[in-house]
């Protein structure tokens, strides 16, 4: 009797098991706190449903979405043109959702007590390729700051971020010195910056705020003064050029799924909590809005012209969701 009842616990527990149903995730480590937070709740409600929720930066994410191995796509820039070209070769159509809007921050050691500001011209001159093996030093940036070795963190060749960053920074997105510590995870870079008294990097501002007792924020001269990536100048559109879109992809063909359906209009009615909750900036009810609609109707590529759009404010993604 014991043995027929283990028996019939274990194919209840296996048909549970079988029956529950997974929504997979995959992209950037920006993105992933909101995709994270959606998910985490989503499952209370929906309970034989099961997201799992990667971090393989953008470009990463997207090489798995454009074969089919992902349902969605965390993106930390719009998709490229050679990954639309993927994704039309494997015959995936995909719906592109903006979900929140967010800057970059520039981070130093706490330590560090000679760099007020850093302009534009300062970020080209640390990390583009032409300084690799010459800025060494901070001062090799600015011949007033301190004698000590400069070491730099940044996310890798994958990330979106990265792309962004170069791409507003060096004027081409993946120019970079390769002489830093990458890593995919931000978590990795926040921690290098914070153990090195002359370290420097950069990151979604979310990851800042989350750690804002550990290093410190450098603000960004691009014109009249110095503008710190808070959630209101990155709102208002002063902190520019390292502001930026934050979107999903979704694969057409995954969200005639009922729970990929759910889940998808579950995040766009709730995003504007998410991303706040997480420490980025919600859209606009109005892109929600045409977000929700696009969904709806199934409205397959991207509006972006595979490049991304440098230094874009809340406003201007507004008319061209329009």
């Amino acid at each position: 009797m014991k043995k027929l009842f283990f028996i019939l616990v274990l194919s209840f527990v296996s048909l549970a098991s079988f029956s529950q149903k997974l929504i997979n995730i995959d992209g950037s480590s920006t993105v992933y706190p909101i995709t994270e937070a959606v998910a985490e709740e989503f499952q209370k409600i929906e309970k034989n449903v099961k997201v799992t929720v990667g971090i393989s930066g953008t470009g990463g994410g997207f090489k798995k979405f454009c074969i089919g191995e992902t349902d969605i796509s965390d993106a930390s820039r719009p998709i490229k043109q050679s990954e639309i070209e993927v994704c039309q070769k494997n015959g995936i159509e995909y719906i592109e959702l903006p979900v929140a809007f967010d800057g970059l921050a520039v981070v130093v050691n706490k330590k560090n007590n000679w760099v007020k500001y850093l302009t534009v011209e300062d970020l080209k001159k640390i990390w583009c390729p032409e300084s690799e093996g010459k800025v060494k030093n901070w001062k090799d940036v600015n011949e007033k700051y301190p004698s000590k070795p400069l070491s730099l963190y940044g996310p890798g060749a994958d990330s979106g971020t990265f792309d962004y960053f170069t791409e507003a920074i060096c004027g081409k997105g993946g120019a970079s010195r390769t002489d830093y510590t990458p890593s995919e995870d931000d978590n990795v870079l926040v921690i290098g910056v914070a153990n090195t008294e002359g370290g420097l990097g950069y990151f979604g501002v979310a990851y800042y705020e989350e750690n804002k007792d550990k290093i410190k924020v450098v603000p960004i001269h691009n014109g009249k003064e110095p503008v710190l990536p808070t959630l209101e100048n990155v709102k208002n559109g002063t902190y520019k050029p390292l502001s930026r879109p934050l979107f999903i992809y979704v694969n057409k063909n995954s969200a005639k799924k009922e729970e990929v359906k759910k889940f998808v209009e579950y995040y766009l009615s709730n995003a504007s909590i998410f991303s706040k909750e997480v420490g980025y900036i919600p859209l606009p009810d109005e892109v929600y809005k045409l977000a929700k609609e696009r969904f709806k109707k199934q409205i397959t590529g991207t509006l972006f012209g595979g490049k991304a759009e440098i230094g874009m404010t809340l406003q201007e993604l507004l008319k061209i969701e329009k």
